[in-house]
């Protein structure tokens, strides 16, 4: 047996005896326990200081495995599914008796995926079931993208981290509820609001506020320590200098369109042209401001299109009003 096997067949066992394993995605890391569980379940919104009302994705094996996991399926999320399976989508479904209300945080819906990482895949086989798997860090902090981040931030309170390279999209899943007449996104993330219209053959709702319950919405999330302030892309040198100029440590998110500009703060990261490469590094970046001493982060939102719709979501999430420790 290989080693990759022994990895997949020592996480399998863990989640069979209610432990956590940290498990890659394509979006980001996530902590995952039996979603038939409910004690496995909770120890997931122990581990994270996680509010029990926030709901979790269940991760199954493949789309056939849908009907086993929801009352019932929809022609429309069976399109979805189709086209977008595995990968970074989320579907919100009437949830089958199967699932216990700790994953779903007391909600009759679930939210369901499929990932797109072979080992996440291979988990999945080797295990038999649904993994409920939020990202695995801190709740509201920054999502990690690599075992290392995971390590870092949760360190023994997971059972076994399962380490499948850095995540490639970055961000997370988009969340579409499709219990209703129209789809609507809740969240947005790896798959575009233009990949959704695009196969539904009509733009998807964007409720500016939801009935449903879905990971992400807190006011603040996906947040470094340092402070993040979002201010228009060309006032990113003049406000990030000011206010290194008044003793703060100052990170700046550079945007492409000063690429080449000098800025005198305390640390720089220039952000890349690409969408995706931007979204796959974002969290990295956060992390990597935070590690160099930064308090205060200088960014800016990119265009509200695409990927940058999910970048523009985290960044503003984690520049949200935080509760005082």
């Amino acid at each position: 047996m290989t080693a990759r096997n022994t990895d997949i067949e020592k996480a399998a066992g863990v989640l069979r005896a209610g432990g956590l394993v940290a498990l890659p995605t394509e979006t980001v890391y996530g902590l995952g326990a039996n979603a038939e569980d409910p004690a496995a379940v909770s120890r997931i919104f122990e581990v994270k200081g996680r509010p029990p009302t926030h709901p979790l994705i269940v991760h199954i094996g493949g789309a056939e495995q849908l009907d086993d996991w929801v009352a019932e399926v929809p022609a429309t999320a069976r399109l979805l599914a189709r086209h977008f399976w595995p990968g970074p989508l989320t579907l919100v479904l009437r949830r089958a008796p199967r699932v216990p209300l700790e994953a779903t945080g007391g909600l009759e819906t679930v939210a369901v995926r499929v990932p797109d990482h072979p080992l996440a895949l291979e988990l999945l086989s080797s295990f038999g079931g649904g993994i409920t798997a939020p990202s695995a860090n801190r709740f509201g902090s920054v999502s990690p993208t690599t075992a290392d981040d995971v390590l870092a931030e949760l360190g023994d309170a997971v059972d076994f981290v399962l380490d499948g390279g850095p995540c490639q999209v970055g961000v997370e899943s988009t969340i579409v509820d499709v219990t209703g007449d129209v789809p609507a996104v809740l969240r947005p993330g790896g798959v575009t609001r233009e990949n959704l219209e695009a196969v539904l053959g009509y733009p998807p709702e964007v409720p500016s506020a939801s009935g449903v319950r879905v990971p992400g919405q807190h006011p603040s999330h996906y947040a470094p320590r340092a402070r993040v302030v979002l201010v228009e892309p060309g006032q990113v040198i003049a406000d990030a200098e000011l206010a290194q100029e008044r003793g703060h440590r100052v990170g700046v998110l550079l945007p492409p369109s000063l690429a080449d500009a000098p800025v005198k703060a305390h640390a720089v990261v220039p952000v890349p042209q690409s969408m995706a490469a931007y979204a796959r590094g974002l969290y990295g970046y956060l992390r990597r401001l935070d590690q160099r001493g930064c308090d205060l982060v200088v960014a800016s939102l990119p265009p509200e299109e695409g990927l940058g719709l999910a970048i523009a979501n985290r960044l503003r999430r984690a520049a949200g009003p935080r509760t005082p420790a």
